[in-house]
């Protein structure tokens, strides 16, 4: 499912930019064109995709939890196995090969969680361009060991303490580095979101996810999923898995986004439990906002969900009823996080843990003939710190 030519996927998308960004952001979506069906471009991809990312990654059966819920058979898409932990590493191995060809020397970034930062750094550093990185402050103090990372790797990180100090105001400080850079730099968007094309090219480069999942289930099982859920910031590592069952409409497609401290208390970033449409970051979407269009504040124990826009293609998705989106609070979030440590020796992403959630919720009202595939988007070794500050906190209030 592609965008019209103006980028816009039913009411939602689009280009809404400052002029300054007009000829950059043409010139990128010219790029990609030009690019993304090219054989040598293909063959670099591959090639990268296979010897420095490690793909294909495995589709794990979690047989302890399928068994522990008592419920569908529960399989694993482990992205966290990718090098890097997580998979923004495939946007980012995409994006750069385009922005090498183009001739930029240097890459900005935004993170939040910190995994894009890492991700970009990486290939940054694999390719020697030089690479800055905004992050919001709050992120990166739940979030030092990825700040250190990306550090190690060469990059420049600036901590942004405007606003909320989370990943809308390190995207909002991308963009001016853009704008006043705009001839040897190239801004790597993370997610799915932000002006187009940069929701169709993120989306292209995450589809490996689903399109690997598609032949590995049909090899394991003869069949294809009853269930695909994923957890949903801006929605990358979601629609990676998504877009390529679009049109097998026997696959219910989940996404998960985080419920944070309850949506009754509107502390959450749960975009289709209170959102509206806006204009966000360069894109039409759904929002947390006030009713004077001010973004609301959100909340989440995940740096990665922490996020007040989604991707335009998860709103119409949702709106055109192909997509079922819910929420995971910070506590079912946690529980989650344990538990798959304590049944499959696999630590999560604690953006991963809130899909996890949903299944543990959802196992007991599916039989047993059902199959589920949850996209395991990172892996947790970062979140660890936050997770004892979590069961410090715990402790305390028990």
């Amino acid at each position: 499912m592609n965008p019209n030519s103006r980028g816009f996927y039913g009411q939602y998308g689009g280009s809404y930019i400052p002029e300054t960004l007009s000829a950059p952001i043409e010139e990128i979506k010219e790029a990609f064109e030009k690019f993304k069906n090219e054989e040598s471009f293909q063959a670099d991809l591959s090639y990268w995709q296979k010897e420095y990312i490690g793909r294909a990654t495995p589709l794990t059966y979690a047989e302890r939890l399928t068994h522990f819920l008592g419920g569908p058979k529960i399989y694993l898409k482990r992205e966290d196995l990718t090098h890097t932990g997580a998979h923004k590493i495939n946007n980012t191995l995409g994006q750069i090969l385009i922005a090498k060809r183009m001739g930029k020397k240097r890459i900005i970034a935004e993170t939040g969680a910190g995994q894009h930062g890492v991700a970009v750094a990486t290939v940054c550093a694999l390719f020697g361009l030089s690479c800055t990185i905004y992050m919001g402050e709050d992120d990166t103090k739940r979030q030092r060991l990825n700040v250190y990372r990306m550090k190690l790797l060469g990059a420049s990180v600036r901590p942004v303490t405007l606003g909320s100090r989370t990943l809308k105001d390190a995207i909002n400080e991308a963009m001016r580095d853009w704008v006043t850079n705009i001839k040897n730099s190239y801004y790597l968007l993370g997610s799915a979101l932000g002006p187009h094309p940069y929701p169709q090219m993120v989306t292209e480069f995450q589809s490996i996810i689903g399109r690997e999942v598609k032949e590995q289930i049909l090899k394991k099982e003869g069949r294809l999923p009853d269930q695909l859920i994923a957890c949903v910031g801006g929605g990358s590592n979601a629609i990676g898995l998504f877009h390529p069952f679009l049109e097998d409409k026997d696959v219910s497609l989940i996404g998960v986004e985080a419920g944070g401290f309850g949506i009754k208390e509107k502390r959450h970033s749960a975009r289709f439990e209170g959102g509206s449409v806006g204009i966000f970051q360069g894109t039409k979407t759904v929002i947390l906002q006030d009713q004077f269009g001010q973004i609301e504040e959100t909340e989440s124990i995940s740096a990665g969900l922490d996020y007040a826009g989604i991707g335009p293609l998860h709103c119409y998705l949702k709106e055109m009823g192909r997509a079922k989106y819910t929420y995971a609070t910070d506590e079912e979030a946690m529980n989650a996080f344990s538990i798959l440590s304590k049944m499959e020796g696999i630590i999560p992403a604690l953006e991963s843990s809130h899909a996890i959630a949903y299944i543990i919720k959802e196992a007991a009202h599916l039989s047993k003939d059902k199959i589920i595939v949850c996209n395991l988007s990172g892996r947790g070794d970062k979140d660890v710190e936050t997770a004892i500050l979590y069961s410090s906190k715990e402790e305390v209030n028990n």
